[in-house]
């Protein structure tokens, strides 16, 4: 049970985490499209490519959490 319990708390934290850098990286985003309108398309395409590699990276740390 202990283990179980470990890998729980493990999992919680690395998805509090993700969600962490996802929402700062989409509020940098906002910021940066706000003070140049001009190149917001750049912008949501980098926030969405660095997104898309935190939720990979995500998925594989849950995946080796589960594993162990």
């Amino acid at each position: 049970m202990e283990h179980f319990n470990s890998t729980v708390f493990g999992l919680a934290l690395i998805i509090f985490a993700a969600a962490f850098g996802i929402s700062r990286i989409a509020q940098s985003a906002m910021e940066a499209m706000s003070r140049q309108p001009e190149i917001s398309s750049k912008i949501q395409t980098a926030m969405i490519v660095v997104a898309a590699l935190i939720e990979g990276a995500t998925l594989f740390a849950i995946v080796v959490a589960w594993l162990s």
